[in-house]
């Protein structure tokens, strides 16, 4: 591959930046010099109306065409110089008049943008055996708020078939799924997510406002609860003799996320409501244990497994989150 078509592979020119950036026009192409090496050679950039990318080195000295930078496996330290001087030129074009392209598709690559403008949310590649799918993490809570894949269409619409990219985003709210382009999520939990497929059936302007949505749950602090049994140590003086104290680290919990505590027969019921202020802490046991800060008492006879079982909370045997609906409550 050349090494034009390299450096600008999965790119997209914005024209409007060629001028500014220092390219003269001349019909319907654009030329770009730049003279290095202590102006001993200069590369002429052309850019023509398919929007191909071509260069040519000469060599100031001689006036003659230089071309041995272009041999393949090059050994000489000098022809490769060269080389890298002209592929830094190249490049510093490409980061002032061209748009990174991370996937395949138009309106995909287009969402991408947006997203990056507004949020500062680079997508992750994050699966080596799913190279073309990535998500999107708010960088201020580290918590996802999209999912973008390249499957199949016949696993969002049956009898279909084709690849498409979809976007998947949280919008915990089953009424978005009357809209027209909004599916039920693949892959992820469709209670809570739901799946956009990206040909332009939704405008851009329709798909960020619900990307607007995702982020801000993406934004809040997660809510746990956390059962605890006061038959085995007792918990009460633990927890209300320390204004800070250390608890077991469940799996995907984040700093500041708010936990409460479940305490079982006798009680049966929460009773404590506590923040997360310091994580990944080893303990004696090379456990990894979190800090919590005691931030409301309740009465026992509050939130009693019965009133959470109203709430769609059914079981407290481990570390789980809340329900929305309880939070709900819990936060009134």
């Amino acid at each position: 591959m050349k090494i034009e078509d390299t450096i600008f592979k999965n790119y997209t020119l914005n024209q409007d930046k060629l001028i500014p950036f220092g390219f003269i026009k001349k019909d319907d192409t654009y030329i770009y010099s730049k003279k290095f090496m202590d102006d001993t050679f200069r590369a002429d950039i052309t850019i023509d109306n398919q929007n191909k990318i071509t260069g040519k080195i000469y060599d100031l000295d001689s006036e003659c065409e230089y071309t041995n930078f272009r041999i393949e496996n090059i050994t000489g330290s000098f022809a490769l110089t060269v080389k890298n001087h002209y592929q830094n030129i190249l490049k510093n074009i490409r980061n002032h008049c061209f748009s990174k392209q991370y996937f395949a598709y138009s309106q995909t690559n287009r969402i991408t943008k947006l997203i990056m403008d507004k949020y500062q949310s680079i997508p992750e590649f994050l699966w080596e055996k799913y190279p073309t799918d990535a998500i999107f993490r708010n960088t201020k809570s580290s918590k996802w708020f999209g999912l973008i894949m390249n499957i199949d269409k016949s696993k969002i619409i049956p009898k279909t078939q084709g690849n498409i990219e979809i976007l998947d985003l949280k919008l915990d709210n089953p009424q978005f799924l009357n809209q027209k382009g909004i599916y039920p999520a693949y892959h992820m939990n469709k209670k809570l997510w739901v799946t956009i497929i990206l040909d332009d059936t939704l405008t851009d302007e329709k798909i960020m406002e619900l990307v607007d949505i995702s982020y801000d749950y993406s934004s809040l602090k997660d809510e746990w609860i956390i059962p605890a049994n006061p038959k085995y140590f007792d918990v009460i003086t633990y927890i209300e003799s320390l204004p800070i104290f250390a608890w077991k680290q469940p799996k995907n919990i984040q700093l500041n996320d708010y936990v409460y505590i479940y305490l079982s027969a006798p009680y049966s019921a929460i009773l404590y409501k506590c923040q997360v202020i310091e994580l990944n802490i080893y303990n004696d046991m090379q456990d990894f244990v979190m800090n919590l800060k005691l931030i409301k008492k309740y009465n026992q006879n509050e939130y009693t497994f019965n009133k959470l079982k109203e709430y769609g909370l059914n079981s407290v045997r481990s570390p789980r989150r809340i329900p929305s609906k309880l939070s709900k409550e819990l936060n009134k």
